[in-house]
């Protein structure tokens, strides 16, 4: 995109305050944005549990914890458990199993 200039950007801030002073706040539609801040709190929600979740093993594994006791509340075998995340945790515990 070209960079406008000085000129060009005062003219488009008066284009822009006209038609700003002509818009009726009473009859202007607008469109609600609630299904989009639900998927946006989901989201936010979502990250936060993960990072939740990779500090939860990342302590497990610090305290010594094996991948196969880690595997077991989260439902997955332990070869899932290792993949999924000795490379985010990598340094906590012992390696191995």
């Amino acid at each position: 995109m070209a960079r406008r200039t000085d000129v060009e950007l005062a003219e488009l801030a008066t284009e822009l305050e006209d038609w700003a002073a002509r818009v009726d706040p009473d009859t202007v539609e607008v469109e609600s944005t609630e299904d989009l801040r639900a998927i946006a709190d989901a989201a936010d929600a979502a990250r936060a549990a993960h990072a939740a979740l990779v500090e939860a093993v990342a302590i497990a594994r610090g305290r010594g914890r094996s991948w196969n006791r880690i595997a077991v509340p989260l439902g997955v075998s332990r070869q899932a458990a290792r993949e999924r995340f000795s490379r985010i945790t990598e340094g906590a515990g012992p390696e191995g199993d």
